[in-house]
């Protein structure tokens, strides 16, 4: 047995006899310091609540060419795959105290008909089905809305309600589906301001806390185009991350270069070209990074 060793032993022996050891504590110290011990913080866990649930139906969305679960093999479902890898890392990483910014993402496009709803509801899709994370369809396009006609679910009380309606709680307007780890929460009703609403204050106190209550959840929001409302421009401000989906032999160079130029405050901004002849729907392009403002 090394010095250390018998030094240790002795000290055990001397504390269990009663024996006042010098720079030792004490039981009754210790149970003191046990008592005043500041408390571990909590650890932040997301209470589900029960909330209204739709039934999508799955066969429909594969048959319109919708990246389902059971089409995992399929090319869109392999391409969004390359997709929402950086999203979902950029949300990982994300550096403390920025109110979980990275994730909430906004869909767009510069123009109308590129493919921005139908982007959305893929990413979200192919994000559901990861193992650990969960994800909030946000339809945001408030004054031509169709997420949920796409769907096939009913319209109900949704986002519009929640910047219009102070008595309302967001899980008064979630809906659950019965495809594991999708919740939506829908346009809600219509509103002649509904383009003022999504550009004010209301909307960046909603966004922060949406991911404030639901911090494991990525929030996708499909948002109007860039170019035909300022909304848009104004509703990237409140997200971490931007994906502008450009449609291939439709959308011309300068639409997209306004469209990015609109965006030149965002720090993630990624392009994804879609209806491309190879895939017929949605193909991972590039990776556009802004500098951030200096």
């Amino acid at each position: 047995m090394s010095l250390i060793e018998q030094a240790a032993k002795r000290l055990a022996e001397l504390q269990r006899a009663g024996a006042s050891v010098p720079g030792a504590p004490t039981r009754a110290a210790s149970e003191v310091r046990a008592r005043t011990a500041p408390p571990a913080e909590p650890v932040k866990v997301e209470v589900e609540k029960e909330r209204p649930r739709v039934v999508i139906d799955v066969a429909r969305l594969k048959a319109l060419g919708f990246a389902t679960a059971d089409a995992r093999v399929s090319t869109i479902s392999q391409e969004l795959r390359v997709m929402k890898r950086p999203i979902l890392r950029a949300a990982a990483e994300e550096a403390p105290g920025r109110a979980s910014s990275a994730r909430r993402v906004m869909i767009t496009s510069a123009l109308p008909g590129e493919g921005k709803t139908f982007t959305a509801i893929n990413l979200a899709l192919s994000i559901a089905s990861e193992i650990d994370t969960k994800v909030i369809l946000v339809d945001g396009d408030v004054a031509h809305p169709s997420m949920l006609d796409v769907l096939g679910v009913p319209s109900s009380a949704g986002l519009l309600d929640l910047l219009t309606r102070d008595e309302l709680d967001i899980d008064d307007v979630l809906l659950d589906t019965n495809i594991d780890g999708l919740t939506l929460l829908p346009p809600g009703t219509q509103n002649a301001q509904a383009t003022e609403l999504i550009a004010s204050d209301k909307m960046a106190s909603l966004a922060a806390k949406l991911t404030a209550k639901f911090p494991s959840r990525i929030i996708v929001f499909d948002s109007p185009p860039l170019l035909v409302t300022t909304e848009a421009r104004v509703l990237a401000t409140h997200m971490g991350q931007v994906v502008v989906v450009v449609a291939a032999d439709s959308t011309s160079r300068q639409s997209v270069e306004q469209a990015l130029a609109t965006l030149e405050q965002r720090e993630t901004v990624y392009t994804v070209l879609n209806k491309t002849a190879a895939s017929g729907s949605v193909s991972y392009h590039s990776h556009y990074a802004a500098p951030p403002a200096g």
